[in-house]
């Protein structure tokens, strides 16, 4: 059972799927806010919304800390490379408010475009008057959009309906992907002039921080809208109200803005504005689906699956199908470390066969699983890379182009100051994956449980003995699996059993005539 502080107020639902996984939930009141980093010690996760600063200093207050989960899309407030740096895991929900930030664009859009809320102040001074809001109609009209990932195509899908023309702009746009959502990849400075809509679906970043300044909004045709539902600071604010008051901007829908709530309201207040108070994620759906993805991405994360929504995961999520892939690799390096005299200096790992967004997970798994006797806890998917560069661990990643004689083969090699081991094994071949060679003994078993690998002369009698001796002491044998070393009177056997042999049998086994050297690897 791990004890999860949640620090801002989360939905009922999202609290009762923490504590049915069998955790300790320690909801953190307005008047305990002060004394979170006291709190925060004993935690082995933490959930916060907007309202709590996840700073460095409160991160190294959490020794114990794991995970991070951010109830929502934005980690503004949450310190990543602090994160990273002490091995925490941050989480989010980043598609959760995916369909309510969508919709609330177009209502924005429409209000903007349709004059909605002038008529409606007009109509509760009781005026009637038709003339004065006359609209504009969005039909044919082009809509620029800034920032390509879901939302943003989520956004261009519903524009289609309304027979609008699609720009798109984002610094990694896969064109392929624009066209087959139905928009053309454009420029940034291309997109600003042709684009009678322009809406923003950036994050908040050191390259995005007033990306609309004043230069670009004179780039914009004359009287074009612009609509923010994205990140508060993505517009220059001043430069906006400027371009709103000499015409050259013709409106502006304004869910977010730099600083909430804003301190100085011209800009929310002006006739040619429509501002909502950050609504983008405030429908009843999103809000529920923002607690129950949190939640369940911070359970997936303490559980120690990869197949989590990260912000500083090395890798994207692999998801179920590819769980297995990284549970197995990272078998295959804990079993080869097992083998391995001394603290490991290099590990290589080669591939046959694997997707390529497996690639770096693999090996990231692989890795994780060699450091992780000597390490514990301590190394997880966030931090491999980083504690094995920190140890001076040299580390290789060797992708081959050619057939194996296994399908999704990975060979892992390590070496230490005077040993070295090397272990292929598949992945999810039948979904039991088998380590198939150790060292030039080809072998076949399966990596789990308790395993022990036994190096001996070969010479009759050997496996009887290890039998006997493990059957007086009240060892049951599963599987045994022998193999002969190639061009010398060398044998392996893998004996995998039911219970952990004490260190006196061990000891006994070793002394065995025949034997040459014997290894114990827990598994788990």
């Amino acid at each position: 059972m791990y004890r999860i502080l949640v620090s801002d107020p989360l939905q009922a639902t999202g609290l009762a799927m923490l504590r049915e996984a069998g955790h300790e939930v320690i909801e953190v009141g307005p008047e305990d806010k002060p004394r979170l980093a006291e709190l925060l010690a004993d935690a082995d996760a933490l959930v916060v919304r907007s309202g709590t600063k996840v700073t460095a200093e409160l991160l190294a207050a959490g020794t114990k800390l794991k995970v991070v989960g951010r109830a929502g899309i934005g980690v503004d407030n949450v310190d990543i490379p602090a994160a990273t740096e002490r091995g925490i895991l941050v989480v989010n929900a980043p598609t959760a408010n995916l369909i309510s930030a969508t919709e609330h664009t177009f209502a924005l859009l429409l209000a903007l475009a349709r004059r909605v809320a002038e008529a409606d102040a007009s109509m509760k001074a009781s005026r009637w008057d038709r003339k004065a809001f006359v609209g504009v109609e969005l039909q044919h009209k082009v809509l620029g959009v800034i920032g390509f990932g879901r939302i943003g195509q989520a956004v261009a899908k519903r524009a289609q309906a309304f027979d609008m023309e699609v720009l798109a702009y984002d610094p990694f746009l896969d064109e392929r992907a624009a066209r087959r959502a139905g928009a053309e990849p454009v420029t940034l400075d291309d997109l600003l002039s042709r684009a009678d809509v322009v809406t923003l679906h950036t994050p908040l970043t050191d390259d995005t921080r007033n990306l609309i300044d004043a230069e670009r909004l004179a780039q914009m045709k004359q009287g074009a809208l612009l609509i923010n539902c994205g990140r508060g600071g993505v517009v220059d604010e001043a430069a906006l109200l400027a371009a709103l008051e000499s015409g050259q901007i013709g409106g502006a829908g304004l869910d977010v803005f730099a600083q909430e709530p804003p301190t100085d309201y011209d800009l929310a207040s002006h006739p040619r504005v429509v501002g909502t108070p950050h609504l983008g994620a405030s429908t009843k759906e999103a809000q529920l689906r923002i607690s129950t993805d949190t939640a369940r991405m911070v359970v997936k994360a303490l559980d120690g699956s990869l197949a989590v929504t990260a912000v500083n995961q090395p890798v994207r999520p692999a998801g179920a199908p590819s769980e297995p892939d990284l549970r197995h690799a990272q078998r295959h390096g804990h079993n080869a470390c097992g083998l391995l005299d001394g603290a490991p200096t290099a590990v290589t790992v080669e591939q046959w066969g694997l997707d390529d967004a497996l690639e770096v997970p693999v090996m990231i798994a692989a890795l994780k699983g060699v450091l992780a006797p000597h390490l514990g806890e301590a190394v997880n998917y966030v931090n491999a890379e980083k504690i094995a560069t920190e140890r001076g661990l040299k580390v290789q990643r060797v992708r081959h182009s050619d057939d194996a004689d296994y399908p999704e083969l990975v060979r892992v090699r390590i070496t230490s100051a005077d040993h070295a081991v090397t272990l292929s094994g598949t992945l999810s071949l039948g979904q039991d994956p088998r380590i198939v060679q150790v060292d030039d003994y080809r072998v076949e078993f399966r990596p789990k449980d308790i395993l022990l690998v036994v190096r001996n002369r070969d010479v009759p009698g050997v496996v009887g003995k290890v039998g006997t001796y493990l059957g007086d002491a009240g060892v049951n044998i599963a599987e045994i699996h022998l193999a002969r070393h190639p061009g010398s009177h060398r044998a392996l056997a893998v004996v995998r059993v039911d219970q952990k042999p004490n260190d006196a049998v061990l000891e006994a086994l070793r002394a065995l005539e025949p034997v040459e050297d014997l290894r114990l690897v827990v598994l788990g």
